[in-house]
């Protein structure tokens, strides 16, 4: 009779080892239910995460090319830069040579230049002189 009280205290303690070992399959419904709601939220979030992260991809490529087409206007701008600066300045030395090469060049003699007469208020009768007329002196023929 010894034996049967440390047998039944052995068996239940070795089944108490063997279901601790194992785990426990049973699980309530409710807690079953949280259960599969929160696996279904985490696909959705990682097909979201993807989604994203195949975005952010698209994006920083769009990115890199629009950087490259900066770059590539950037030094588009500075030679069109260049060329206009260089551009003005040689028609800054043409304008130079030009207004030189108009400058009046003093004669040997001075002429002699008539005082203007003063202007008389134009009468409706008499008609006005053209635009086009050059006031310049004739040359008197010689000979």
């Amino acid at each position: 009779m010894n034996r049967h009280p440390t047998q039944l205290v052995s068996t239940v303690v070795g089944w108490g080892l063997i279901l601790g070992l194992a785990g426990c399959d049973y699980w309530p419904p409710a807690l079953q239910a949280e259960i599969e709601q929160l696996r279904s939220e985490i696909q959705t979030l990682t097909m979201e995460k993807t989604q994203l992260q195949a975005q952010v991809t698209d994006l920083s490529k769009t990115k890199q090319e629009l950087q490259g087409q900066i770059d590539e206007l950037s030094y588009i701008n500075r030679g069109k830069t260049e060329m206009i600066t260089g551009l003005q300045h040689q028609l800054d030395t043409a304008r130079a040579r030009m207004l030189k090469a108009m400058a009046p060049k003093t004669p040997f003699h001075k002429i002699p230049v008539k005082p203007a007469a003063k202007a008389r208020p134009a009468s409706k009768s008499t008609p006005k002189a053209p635009a086009n007329k050059s006031h310049t002196p004739r040359a008197v023929d010689v000979r």
